[in-house]
């Protein structure tokens, strides 16, 4: 599987003649929304992966997302101790058929802030660039009738958070820029991993917590202003390890569960391992949230 990326239109939808071209354009565009794998070698994790891809493979997509922290703890640790990790991924991406697209997670990061006593990067985001052949960690594309924007939601602060969800000046400017060429009609969707709006922390937490700025995207008003006057139909985003839906001023965010559930430990809040399948039809948005059946191999001390 190739990811491939462009700020142009890279697939179009299928077109037919007749009856044949209507029932085309009745006909969703379904996306598999996958998110939080955290590979690693330990406890089964490799077979997991592969399970979770034929599961993926088996729905049928046209297209397939992915929301960030596809290995585990590269934040904190050198390219040298991940690598393993990126191998489990990469071969689980491998298998994946269908147009697979991605977005950064913070576990992504190579080499950050380390705690292994290996040096920090200077650039904690260049393997992730190199190993999917990006350009930058943000990035958009056309496809079935839809224009994707893959955001980048991770800034590295150090000190106490380390790193807080937060889309910086240089991120809004290209986005401005690239809804110009958009226009106002056509049906927007943004995948990032940090959420731009949730209320898992109030039901956790009660309905006056405050999350901590690691957990959530601080200016989220901000980000979400830009897409004012836009037809944004769909925000798909991760980091949380549930599955959650939330309707907002017509926009529906989407959080994707976790392929690794509680961290390999199974399920978490009621989240079982597994993915979205997220059907986009013109006037509505249907979604299921499917387990994928993995049984957790992780001691409860490890």
């Amino acid at each position: 599987m190739q990811l491939a990326v462009s700020g142009s239109a890279m697939l179009s939808a299928c077109t037919g003649i007749g009856g044949h071209q209507k029932a085309m354009q009745q006909k969703p565009l379904r996306i598999a929304f996958f998110t939080d794998s955290h590979a690693r070698v330990e406890w089964g994790t490799p077979i997991a992966m592969q399970r979770a891809a034929r599961a993926i493979n088996a729905q049928k997509p046209d297209i397939i997302i992915g929301g960030g922290d596809y290995i585990t703890d590269g934040f904190e640790y050198s390219a040298q101790t991940v690598a393993p990790r990126w191998d489990v991924f990469t071969d689980f991406y491998n298998t994946l058929e269908a147009p697979t697209y991605l977005t950064i997670g913070n576990h992504d990061l190579v080499g950050a802030i380390p705690k292994d006593g290996s040096q920090p990067q200077a650039d904690p985001k260049a393997i992730y660039r190199q190993k999917f052949g990006l350009d930058n960690t943000y990035y958009s594309f056309d496809f079935g009738g839809y224009h994707f924007m893959m955001l980048d939601s991770v800034q590295v602060i150090g000190g106490e958070f380390k790193y807080r969800g937060f889309i910086d000046e240089e991120q809004q400017a290209w986005i401005r820029q690239d809804l110009e060429k958009v226009g106002r009609e056509k049906p927007i969707i943004v995948c990032l991993h940090i959420p731009l709006l949730t209320t898992f922390y109030q039901f956790r937490k009660g309905a006056t917590f405050a999350a901590q700025p690691n957990r959530v995207m601080v200016n989220n008003r901000e980000v979400l202003a830009l897409f004012e006057n836009y037809n944004l139909r769909l925000v798909m985003q991760g980091h949380l390890h549930v599955k959650e839906r939330i309707e907002w001023n017509n926009i529906n965010f989407i959080m994707g569960g976790a392929i690794c559930g509680k961290w390999w430990r199974g399920p978490w809040q009621g989240t079982p391992e597994g993915f979205a399948v997220i059907s986009m039809y013109p006037d509505k948005i249907d979604w299921k949230y499917i387990s994928y059946g993995w049984i957790a191999k992780r001691p409860k001390n490890a």
